[in-house]
């Protein structure tokens, strides 16, 4: 069911909002002149009129029940913000210059995260574009978009957003993110958008006056759960359905990441994302190019990507935060909060045999079992990282990995993410260490949310007992805190692991065994007493085996059962990449006694290969 403004062509337009207990909506046009329309209702609770000479550029509102003026709960522009007007955008005047784009596969990916307004001095995402090369030269070939959806002010994360349909104004709006996408895929580049499904910001959100959309039954961290089950819910459904789809085809984006899907609650016995994924199933079949769903879940439940002829959702790939906390315990030492649970080597090792570290047995942090099996699930639908929005700027003061551990452990995390048999991603500014913190940060108007947000920031660290002060997240200081410095990428150590980043991408693109994400091509085994991880993979005749020493000291050890001659490739430790400089022999077989460096790693390939 088609939701907003719709063009019939001939100068007339059809506006449709969904209003099922209200008596009364009009259209109300309110530039370039003011105009009223009373609209019909049928027999869904859907409002609709088709007006003439209403076109590109024209500012409406819907009067509800002659009380209120309110916006389109499915605009596509905000130019006022989350309380003005919505505007009437026309999508087929952009001009497309991407036909011959065939997209990415997902397997194929090395995906990195970025937040438009801090990525750039302007924040905007003009200004994006302008760092597509560099990003291409370090091997990138997939940006990550954090959430665009309209939201309150200038300053936000995202994840405020109220305003499914509508492009952030600050940014660009919707020419300027058609601009981005369409530079993007001219070279090479995937587009991934966040979106947020789970929940809308605080401030500018007046679905409440439109009906049901959100239902009592459950809680969520941040208010009232959406209604996914409840009386009226398919109409909800639906117009999550209609944005997904709104992003594949008005804007060309190649992937959705959809946030926090824990905090989608529905008990249906078909669930909402599973004809999500459907519905995004034959939309992809319908434009004969595959369109992506990546989900995040706290759940640690394979059913979300699991193909729907055996039960699951039918989700395409969802992160493994599991990984990030096996690495980031191993190398920092934390031990609190969710960190509980992790720090030993045998977690990171199952991690990267299976995807999952919690699969059904207890957790101290949740005090109860926790998870299912993701033996079974490929690992071309698992995706990993050593950093993230959420890793980094759910902490106290920001901290970037960068600035918790040294470099050769900053190296020593590269590794262990895109050496991986999983689909790496990265945070803005990790390839070249980044320091400068990623905060959180909001620009609300109404004093009191302002003053609960302080508030909740602060409760949300207690178990953490990290014994600092956030910074204000409303403050414009901690803004521009957060903004990344991108020169800092062509000098001194930066310079150097931004190299180390692009050999480790071009390892993993040119050689076969670490281009082939498959569980069934690999080999782990952890060496708990040294801190040592040990990891063979290959395809065909392609073999590779890795060292990864997460001790401080230098270590000995005895090379495994590993038949023939295998020749040094790659060692983080080497002077060229900074490091105190090797010790390790150059060919090594069967036996062979080995000294490996504190915090490095070293990779060996099969003798004749390369």
């Amino acid at each position: 069911m088609k939701i907003g403004y719709q063009y019939l062509g001939n100068g007339r337009r059809e506006f449709i909002v969904w209003a099922p207990l209200l008596n009364n909506v009009d259209l109300k046009i309110v530039s370039p002149e003011r105009l009223t329309f009373p609209m019909k209702k049928d027999e869904k609770g859907y409002w609709r009129i088709v007006v003439e000479e209403v076109f590109p550029g024209a500012l409406y509102l819907y009067g509800l029940d002659e009380k209120r003026d309110r916006p389109d709960p499915a605009s596509h522009f905000q130019p006022e913000g989350v309380h003005g007007p919505s505007k009437i955008i026309d999508h087929s005047s952009f001009k497309w210059e991407d036909r011959e784009w065939k997209g990415i596969p997902l397997s194929e990916m090395i995906m990195y995260e970025l937040h438009v307004g801090t990525f750039t001095h302007e924040g905007t995402f003009k200004a994006v574009i302008k760092r597509i090369d560099d990003l291409l030269d370090v091997g990138i070939n997939a940006i990550e978009i954090m959430p665009v959806a309209q939201f309150p002010g200038e300053r936000n994360w995202g994840y405020d957003g109220t305003y499914p349909f509508a492009v952030q104004n600050s940014y660009g709006g919707p020419e300027g993110l058609k601009l981005l996408v369409n530079e993007c895929h001219k070279k090479g580049l995937a587009v991934i958008l966040d979106v947020v499904y789970n929940h809308f910001g605080p401030e500018g959100n007046y679905l409440w006056d439109y009906g049901p959309y959100f239902t009592d039954r459950y809680k969520t961290p941040w208010g009232q759960a959406i209604n996914y089950d409840d009386l009226y819910s398919n109409e909800v459904r639906n117009f999550f359905i209609e944005n997904a789809l709104h992003w594949f085809k008005n804007y060309h984006i190649d992937a959705l990441r959809l946030d926090a899907i824990h905090g989608i609650f529905d008990f249906s016995a078909k669930a909402f994302l599973q004809e999500l994924a459907e519905k995004v199933e034959e939309f992809s079949s319908s434009e004969g190019k595959k369109y992506y769903l990546i989900a995040e879940s706290d759940l640690n439940d394979s059913r979300v990507i699991r193909s729907r002829n055996i039960g699951g959702y039918g989700i395409d790939a969802q992160w493994c935060d599991d990984f990030h906390h096996g690495v980031h315990t191993l190398l920092t030492g934390e031990n609190r909060g969710y960190y509980i649970d992790f720090g030993r080597i045998e977690h990171l090792a199952k991690s990267v045999r299976e995807g999952f570290v919690y699969s059904g047995q207890y957790s101290e942090y949740r005090k109860r079992n926790y998870g299912n099996s993701s033996e079974n699930i490929p690992a071309s639908q698992l995706i990993v990282f050593s950093q993230n929005h959420d890793q980094v700027g759910n902490r106290t003061l920001g901290d970037r990995l960068s600035t918790l551990v040294s470099f050769e452990a900053s190296k020593l995390a590269a590794g262990a993410v895109l050496l991986s048999p999983y689909i790496p991603l990265l945070f803005m500014g990790e390839e070249y260490g980044e320091d400068n913190p990623f905060l959180y940060f909001v620009s609300h108007s109404d004093q009191n949310l302002i003053e609960a947000v302080r508030k909740g920031r602060k409760e949300e660290f207690k178990t953490f007992k990290w014994n600092c002060e956030p910074p204000d997240p409303q403050s414009i200081e901690t803004f521009l805190r957060s903004k990344i410095a991108w020169d800092k990428r062509y000098q001194g150590k930066h310079k150097v692991l931004c190299d180390f980043y692009n050999e480790l991408i071009q390892l993993r693109r040119t050689i076969p065994a670490l281009s082939n994400l498959d569980k069934e091509c690999l080999d782990i085994f952890g060496l708990e007493d040294k801190r040592v991880l040990l990891m063979r993979r290959w395809k065909d005749e392609s073999n590779v085996f890795i060292i990864f020493n997460f001790d401080n000291a230098d270590v000995r050890l005895t090379a495994p059962l590993i038949e023939g001659i295998w020749r040094k490739h790659l060692d983080s430790s080497e002077d060229m990449w900074n490091g105190p400089g090797t010790i390790i022999q150059e060919i090594i077989s069967q036996g062979s006694e080995l000294t490996v460096r504190g915090l490095s790693f070293v990779l060996y390939i099969k003798s004749g290969e390369i």
